[in-house]
């Protein structure tokens, strides 16, 4: 067992787990924090459209999404936020 785990192999699977890990964390952390500003912000209907806005799995997208909350005014602003995104990642 110890051979395997100084092989070049295994530590890079154990990197690749790790930040796979770390990444899953992070993507749970924003769509949390997203989730509260919709409560908050807009109330149950603003919940309404965590499903759609959980299928977007790049960081940076749902880091832009969080932070237009600030200046987001209406849902329909933020459909349109969550379409444009959408658009761009296909």
């Amino acid at each position: 067992m110890a051979v395997l785990r100084e092989s070049p192999w295994y530590q890079q699977i154990l990197r690749e787990g790790e930040q796979r890990g770390e990444e899953r964390g992070r993507q749970e952390e924003i769509l949390s924090g997203i989730e509260l500003a919709l409560e908050i912000k807009f109330g149950s209907e603003g919940l309404e459209l965590m499903p759609e806005i959980s299928q977007i799995s790049d960081l940076e997208q749902l880091e832009v999404i969080k932070r237009r909350f600030k200046t987001l005014n209406t849902l329909d602003e933020l459909r349109g936020l969550i379409s444009s995104i959408q658009t761009f990642s296909t």
